[in-house]
């Protein structure tokens, strides 16, 4: 997303995960509030402003956390519910290129799948590596996506996977895109500068600005650019 908004796009993040972890290296902060949370102290979701719960960060990046429950509390994608009606309400999504729905990978509750089932998603890239759970996640998000692909516009762009150094990684994250009928849009390299990163709170792109690992984040900006309605 950094790279998207390096090459001059406007960018919104909406963080869907209840850690709200989504936002924080484009903001430079531990963890941005969440419009739950907000909205918890200020009474309700209609007594906030669109300023109290969006910051912008890196490159102009409007970032927003939907929030959860506490652990074992509640519906957590209600939260995602929630934030998705007040930022349409309040006009979060004018003058935007790209929204980014940054999902859990386990879709274990349909309120997490909410941008694909009600039609704000049109594209999902699964983010993934060669391990074999994390494939399997894969699998199980293609059948969702399977699902309410029929119903609106929305499908699979393609997945990415961060390697992780284990045996025959690259073949088997082809080999399962080719099983799902989609592509691999690319094969991010495994490199400690994005900890070296990580631990300055930075995303790679203005931490090591160039580096290799950057380079490799600004194709894959290249290709989710150009891989759009093919």
């Amino acid at each position: 997303l950094a790279a998207l908004a390096e090459m001059g796009q406007k960018i919104l993040i909406v963080g869907c995960d209840p850690k709200a972890d989504s936002t924080r290296l484009i903001l430079h902060a531990k963890a941005q509030d969440t419009i739950l949370s907000l909205a918890a102290s200020a009474g309700s979701v209609e007594d906030l402003e669109l300023e109290d719960v969006m910051k912008v960060g890196y490159k102009d990046i409007r970032c927003v956390e939907s929030g959860g429950p506490e652990p074992g509390v509640g519906c957590a994608g209600r939260g995602v519910i929630t934030s998705i009606n007040f930022l349409e309400e309040n006009g979060a999504y004018e003058n935007i290129d790209y929204v980014s729905y940054d999902v859990l990978g386990d879709v274990v509750c349909g309120g997490f799948a909410m941008p694909i089932r009600e039609n704000k998603a049109q594209e999902i890239y699964i983010v993934m590596s060669g391990e074999m759970m994390a494939m399997y996640a894969a699998n199980n998000i293609s059948k969702g996506i399977l699902k309410y692909a029929n119903s609106g516009g929305v499908r699979l762009g393609g997945l990415v996977c961060n390697e992780r150094q284990t045996d025959k990684e690259l073949e088997l994250a082809e080999a399962l895109a080719k099983k799902l009928g989609t592509q691999l849009i690319y094969f991010v390299p495994r490199d400690n500068v994005v900890q070296h990163a990580e631990l300055r709170r930075m995303t790679v792109l203005e931490y090591a600005p160039d580096s290799k690992q950057a380079d490799h984040y600004r194709n894959l900006a290249t290709k989710v650019h150009n891989n759009g309605g093919k």
